[in-house]
């Protein structure tokens, strides 16, 4: 049920996802505009929150009408969790507003694509375009590649471990957009990302050396297997920037389209590797 989840999710993704009515993230604003305290201990309680409530729809919809109903609840879950619609719009209003020469409108759009990790100040061009590739990338891992591996990890309770996921996503974009680096601090938000990320980074690391330029990426993410202290965002942009080399990296349509480029071919191959292993017996 796993991979046919997964394939109606991405069709419904790409052909009707193209805002925030079906993002999970849009969805918990209201809930998250409540909270006036942070804590690591409330990040993990509004998570756990999350994924009991889940986890108790799931219960309630098996066997019912020959589960039927739970294969909606998985599919809609699946499109609220996987995808980013709006980021989607940002990336499409980014590319439209340099085509216009429009440079107001494109710092706005690069500045919500780089939301979570900004921009060094002071960089020039060339820095400037390789920190939105690196958004790219990240906004790809966060939206579809690491929801998918907390899916397929699951298994029968994939959808729980997906909620769960995906809540700690909508949080930290949350608190990056409406809150101070401290109060961000103080939710732990970060740290719980952190550890959760190092498997699925290293994981899908593996693909980007692979199907880019990987002569130096592979050495790369061998040395990353030891590497306990560098953020994930850091390996993850590293690996792919090796592979990325011998892309433009001073034209401002070319360099973000290779980015988006590599990480739609990733996707893919995640996809198709979930399909074999399914096959074969191993996934379910």
């Amino acid at each position: 049920m796993t991979l046919f989840t997964l394939l109606l999710v991405m069709i419904w993704e790409r052909l009707f996802k193209l805002g925030e009515h079906w993002q999970l993230d849009h969805r918990l604003e209201a809930l998250f505009q409540r909270v006036k305290n942070f804590s690591l201990l409330r990040t993990i309680l509004m998570t756990a929150l999350c994924m009991l409530v889940v986890f108790l729809c799931i219960r309630a919809l098996q066997g019912l009408f020959f589960n039927v109903p739970l294969l909606v609840f998985w599919i809609a879950l699946g499109v609220l969790c996987i995808g980013a619609g709006q980021v989607r719009l940002h990336y499409h209003a980014y590319l439209q507003a340099v085509s216009h020469g429009d440079s107001h409108a494109r710092d706005a759009m690069a500045s919500e694509l780089t939301l979570i990790h900004g921009v060094p100040p002071d960089c020039d061009e060339r820095e400037y375009l390789k920190e939105l590739q690196n958004a790219l990338l990240w906004i790809n891992f966060r939206f579809y590649l690491a929801p998918l591996f907390w899916f397929i990890v699951g298994g029968v309770w994939g959808p729980v471990t997906l909620a769960g996921y995906a809540f700690l996503r909508a949080w930290q974009t949350w608190l990056a957009r409406h809150h101070s680096p401290q109060e961000r601090l103080h939710s732990g938000i970060d740290t719980i990302l952190h550890v959760l990320d190092w498997v699925p980074v290293r994981l899908f690391g593996v693909a980007y050396a692979l199907l880019g330029h990987g002569e130096r990426a592979l050495p790369a993410w061998f040395a990353s297997l030891a590497d306990r202290h560098t953020s994930q965002y850091q390996v993850l942009t590293r690996l792919a920037q090796y592979s990325l080399a011998r892309e433009p990296h001073l034209d401002k349509i070319k360099t973000p389209k290779a980015a988006v480029s590599m990480a739609k071919k990733t996707s893919l191959v995640i996809l198709v590797v979930v399909a074999l292993l399914t096959i074969y017996g191993t996934l379910v």
